[in-house]
């Protein structure tokens, strides 16, 4: 049996029923790998589950961007990974085929357990950053800065220490949105103390809409032009809106959270994401599959429309724009 053929690798259905990637500008790949979960295992099936569940967007245009990202995106298919072997190995197949990927393509990857994301980052470090950190914008409810995993030196809770160590991403231009869950403060406060920003699920409660504005403004600040990886772990969601992940953990963000998040920031100098952490097996009724898909779809549909010139409005201008028709159906002045 060659490298990489597991029943989970999925090689046969394609995110929105795309054609097979060859030379279209975008590309989606899957990285089905859960090694180093540290409570429930299942990740490695995500691939299959968030592409499934992207089907029923296969004829839809965005209905904030206008487009469909259908006819620039091609799937990659699953990379080929010696699932059983240890974790540096795992992650340099990871890297080889990334970089091999983010040199045509503006890449997603969806995955997969996000000890993934380090050799992500390594490879897109290596086409964008020009020799410069690039900017990282992290959703999560974990902060992922422990400096080992229960002994382990490296998993999916120590890639962004490791990032940050390595000189893979800045301090400064790195954001956290979502963080929650039990830790020491030295690393739930990393981020931070290293010039970074964190934006806790606590502090966000009751916020959406134009209640995220702040928090959109000083991020597009933060960010400035700077290259931006994306990385998208769907247990930032609270479990109500994402039951299908490892380490599920309550008072999460909103599902329209996170779409208002991704919509509003889709200006920012954008060069790849990433969405892990989607465990089919402890999913109920695809409510994870389907809040995934719809994560990825609008972040490529908002690029599409970047390159193409048709961002619907100038960055900034969209909440104040959603303040102003809500006002107006409700009879009241405008502001």
């Amino acid at each position: 049996m060659a490298m990489g053929h597991f029943a989970f690798a999925n090689n046969t259905n394609r995110f929105l029923a795309v054609e097979p990637l060859a030379e279209q500008p975008f590309a989606v790949s899957g990285v089905p790998y859960d090694g180093v979960v540290t409570n429930r295992p299942g990740a490695r099936f995500g691939p299959q589950a968030i592409r499934a569940a992207s089907l029923m967007l296969c004829d839809g245009i965005h209905p904030v961007f206008n487009v469909s990202p259908n006819e620039h995106l091609g799937d990659a298919l699953d990379m080929r990974l010696p699932n059983a072997s240890p974790l540096a190995e795992v992650r340099s197949h990871i890297e080889r085929q990334a970089a091999e990927l983010m040199a045509k393509h503006h890449c997603v990857f969806i995955g997969g357990d996000h000890s993934i994301t380090l050799s992500l980052l390594r490879a897109a470090h290596a086409a964008y950053g020009g020799g410069q950190p690039l900017a990282c914008l992290h959703f999560d409810a974990h902060c992922d800065t422990w400096t080992d995993h229960f002994g382990e030196p490296s998993g999916h809770g120590t890639w962004t220490y490791e990032a940050l160590k390595e000189g893979l991403i800045s301090p400064a231009h790195t954001v956290q949105i979502g963080i929650r869950s039990s830790g020491e403060r030295e690393a739930r406060e990393y981020v931070a103390d290293q010039g970074g920003e964190i934006f806790t699920a606590r502090a966000l409660r009751g916020r959406d809409g134009s209640g995220l504005k702040p928090a959109i403004d000083a991020i597009r600040s933060r960010m400035g032009n700077r290259p931006v990886y994306l990385t998208l772990d769907i247990d930032c969601l609270d479990p109500a809106f994402a039951p299908g992940t490892g380490t599920p953990e309550p008072g999460g963000l909103t599902s329209s959270q996170v779409m208002t998040f991704l919509e509003e920031l889709a200006d920012l100098n954008f060069i790849g994401m990433d969405c892990v952490e989607v465990a089919p097996a402890y999913d109920h009724a695809e409510l994870t599959s389907n809040a995934a898909s719809a994560f990825v779809w609008t972040y490529l549909s908002g690029q599409v429309a970047k390159r193409a010139g048709k961002l619907p409005v100038k960055p900034g201008n969209a909440l104040s724009g959603v303040a102003r028709a809500l006002a107006k159906s409700l009879g009241r002045k405008a502001p």
